[in-house]
């Protein structure tokens, strides 16, 4: 819950950063940049995140999903086979 807070409190200021730095630096009138705020916040958490974060912590909410390629369908078999399996395989 504290997270997420903190997430909106920084977005709101990064609004209120891009409202003011755009606005004044481009002399715009308060709507134009109430629109390039409002359009550049979304395009700056955009490209921090696909920048600067560390890629090793992305996941794959579709890999439980999707069929085994062929190097996982050897190690699949094997892991399931149970001990009789095993036993009778050994014995002949």
């Amino acid at each position: 819950m504290i997270v997420k807070v903190k997430q909106c409190l920084l977005i709101a200021c990064l609004f209120l950063f891009l409202f003011v730095v755009i606005g004044g630096g481009l002399h715009l009138n308060p709507a134009g940049s109430f629109l390039a705020a409002a359009t550049g916040t979304p395009l700056v958490i955009h490209f921090v995140k696909s920048r600067c974060l560390p890629r090793e912590f992305e996941r794959d909410p579709f890999r439980a999903s999707r069929s085994p390629g062929p190097e996982n369908i050897a190690g699949d078999g094997a892991s399931r086979c149970c001990q009789s399996e095993t036993e009778t395989a050994l014995r002949r």
